[in-house]
């Protein structure tokens, strides 16, 4: 049989006598017949049971947390209605839209405009949160100790919402709903605290899990102490299309699109892989080293005791950080390097260590094998990568590894899908 493997805009192919292909069924979901109306059908029966325009009577200033440029959220389609049921509620409300870019750059006009439509931009008050610039508030202490400090926005405001999209999500579980406030407004400190060694080494803190997952614990108890109070969230498909939306109380509505989403990306193998063949789906996501870390922890999830793991990425855009690439580069080993790590408390976590953390844990249980352009061998040799030119090179060299009788297992697109595993039971 022939396998065909995304990579950028095109895919890499090997022709394999039996393998077990492993895929999600997102690819199944089909588009709502308006998006609009599956937005207004679900707002219009809110989890929790109180309407955005039952909260916006009797308020004075609210604050509506969207998503920034580095989320394909279909905004146009859940903004306008969010805006129209408030002030449908209290023609007064004073209305801030503000911007969660967590740590990311801030979201330019033009990238506000594609995403909400010129007329919201233009006629709405906009802030672009600023992790580090922006006013700031302390909120007070979460679970883990750590401070919740957000922008200050949110702290004046008398109503909290949100919108987003859920996915999976390689260390907090899922996307959407509570991360709109942590990571999404808070300050840097709090969002590195967030990523800490700690956190990152629990076995919960993985694609699919809600429930013992610290980072998730965290982030819940962000939405409750800043008063997240609704939330508008949908399932897009793979063209990023509205297929369902849930709205209301944030961690109701929040764990019931999760349920509805594990339904169709949760898959269980009848047995782990000696080789596994993983990929981010192709182009933009498999822009980078550092965005491939995600594909790869699903190929982990997957993969039986010292498995070989092929990775294919065609990084366009090269490693994805001088402090990702360097820590793996200038390590004697990736055991002295995860050793560091996990000396580091809370308070002193680095941008990226997390990603970093979780790639030298996949490699000190497995050989990774990367497939990427041929300009990229001598920095990911650095990186303690195995290098190939092709999947077939790859899969050659994973059969010298294994030998001839190694089971295979093939992920086509290892963001989209949760590898069940034991501890997958806490939705």
């Amino acid at each position: 049989m022939e396998i065909r493997i995304p990579y950028g805009k095109t895919t890499q192919c090997l022709q394999i006598e039996e393998c077990r292909v492993i895929e999600s069924k997102i690819r199944a979901l089909k588009a709502s017949a308006d998006g609009h109306k599956t937005v207004e059908e679900a707002m219009l029966h809110p989890y929790g049971g109180k309407t955005l325009r039952e909260m916006a009577a009797g308020k004075s200033r609210a604050v509506l947390i969207i998503s920034d440029h580095t989320r394909p959220v279909p905004s146009k389609y859940i903004v306008p209605h969010m805006l129209l049921e408030m002030r449908e509620g209290n023609p007064d409300l004073d209305i801030t839209l503000l911007v969660a870019t967590g740590c990311h750059r801030g979201t330019t006009v033009e990238e506000l405009e594609t995403k909400l439509g010129k007329d919201i931009v233009e006629h709405e008050r906009i802030v672009v949160h600023d992790c580090e610039a922006s006013p700031l508030a302390d909120m007070g202490e979460l679970p883990s100790g750590a401070r919740l400090v957000v922008n200050a926005l949110v702290k004046d405001a008398d109503l909290v919402v949100s919108e987003g999209f859920i996915e999976p999500h390689f260390f907090a579980g899922f996307s959407g709903g509570r991360k709109s406030i942590l990571p999404g407004v808070c300050s840097r400190t709090t969002v590195l605290g967030n990523h800490c060694a700690e956190f990152i080494d629990d076995e919960h803190a993985c694609m699919g899990i809600l429930e013992e997952n610290p980072i998730n614990r965290d982030m819940e108890a962000a939405a409750v102490m800043a008063d997240l109070a609704y939330i508008v969230n949908v399932v897009i498909n793979e063209e990023k299309q509205i297929v369902s939306a849930f709205a209301g109380e944030p961690i109701e509505a929040h764990h019931a699109g999760c349920r509805f989403l594990a339904k169709y990306c949760t898959v269980e193998p009848d047995r782990p892989g000696d080789i596994v063949i993983t990929s981010n789906g192709g182009a933009p996501l498999d822009q980078n080293v550092y965005q491939a870390v995600k594909g790869i922890t699903a190929a982990d999830l997957a993969a039986g005791e010292h498995a070989v793991i092929i990775m294919c990425a065609e990084c366009a855009d090269g490693i994805g950080g001088d402090v990702f690439y360097r820590a793996l580069s200038e390590c004697g080993s990736v055991s002295l390097l995860l050793e560091e790590i996990r000396r580091t408390p809370m308070e002193e976590t680095v941008p990226d260590q997390w990603q970093y953390q979780i790639l030298a844990k996949i490699m000190e249980r497995h050989p990774i094998i990367f497939v990427t352009r041929r300009e990229l061998e001598a920095r990911i040799t650095a990186m303690k990568l195995e290098y190939a030119d092709s999947l077939e090179h790859a899969f050659a060299r994973a059969r010298e590894i294994k030998g001839e009788d190694a089971s295979v297992t093939v992920i086509p697109d290892g963001v989209s899908i949760v590898i069940e595993n034991k501890f997958n039971d806490g939705l």
